[in-house]
């Protein structure tokens, strides 16, 4: 079964930089990614990386955030610096199987940007 654990959410200042981490199983992935969602907002797309390294981004956070992978350790990583509070959001981890092409939402981890 495919599971997905989420970590490196919290709570910043403006400024400050957290670093998130998915950890996923269970299956070999093709895109895995970050999403977020806003109180009031739709969930939006982040960062995707393809497992060939190719990145997307959206145009909020480029030059802040820096996605990455490891494909033997089926992680996909996110570096967020300078953030901002308009940053604040639920972050969700985001993988699609190779094999099956099925998509899998990890459960989300609060990050805050405050004062």
């Amino acid at each position: 079964q495919v599971q997905l654990v989420e970590s490196g959410g919290g709570l910043v200042q403006p400024g400050g930089s957290l670093r998130l981490s998915c950890a996923a199983s269970g299956s070999i992935f093709s895109a895995m990614g970050w999403y977020r969602q806003a109180p009031g907002k739709q969930r939006e797309l982040v960062a995707t990386i393809s497992r060939g390294g190719s990145t997307n981004y959206a145009d909020s956070v480029k030059g802040r955030f820096t996605i990455s992978r490891d494909n033997a350790k089926n992680t996909v990583y996110l570096q967020m610096n300078n953030l901002k509070p308009e940053d604040t959001a639920e972050y969700y981890c985001n993988v699609r199987t190779i094999v099956s092409n099925t998509d899998y939402w990890g459960k989300g981890t609060q990050v805050t940007v405050s004062p």
